[in-house]
């Protein structure tokens, strides 16, 4: 079980499943959502992704492009993204992980949004001018 919680503590989530993959997206709104690079996240069926208390904090923002992000509503803390609830697959923050996640970056998607002042690590992992299915 993946546990984790929003900055301030109000919404606390469960995780029933391992990730099938972890992602680094480099797209421009998840540069805004950070205030950073972007969000590493790790993909799950939304169906083993459950909040297990604040659900009142939750709130979903829909961009005009890209899926639907998830945060506190009190502390602003990143959550889920990729649609979460109503999508098959949910993109779990890492950065809202109780414990450290142990796994490797497995690749960088949107690296076409790359800004002049990011630099992409050596990590081996394959990048994607989009996105990447899997």
């Amino acid at each position: 079980m993946i546990t984790g919680h929003c900055l301030c503590g109000a919404v606390g989530f469960e995780v029933s499943e391992p990730f099938v993959t972890v992602s680094a997206c480099h797209c421009t709104n998840c540069k805004k959502l950070s205030g950073g690079a972007g969000t590493v996240m790790g993909r799950a069926p939304t169906a083993a992704v459950h909040v297990v208390s604040g659900e009142e904090h939750v709130r979903t923002f829909l961009p005009a492009e890209g899926t639907a992000k998830t945060f506190c509503a009190v502390c602003g803390s990143n959550l889920f993204g990729a649609g979460w609830p109503r999508s098959e697959w949910t993109s779990v923050r890492l950065s809202a992980l109780d414990e450290p996640f142990e796994g490797s970056v497995k690749r960088h998607i949107y690296v076409r949004s790359i800004a002049p002042w990011e630099t992409l690590p050596d990590d081996g992992a394959p990048r994607f001018d989009t996105t990447a299915e899997g």
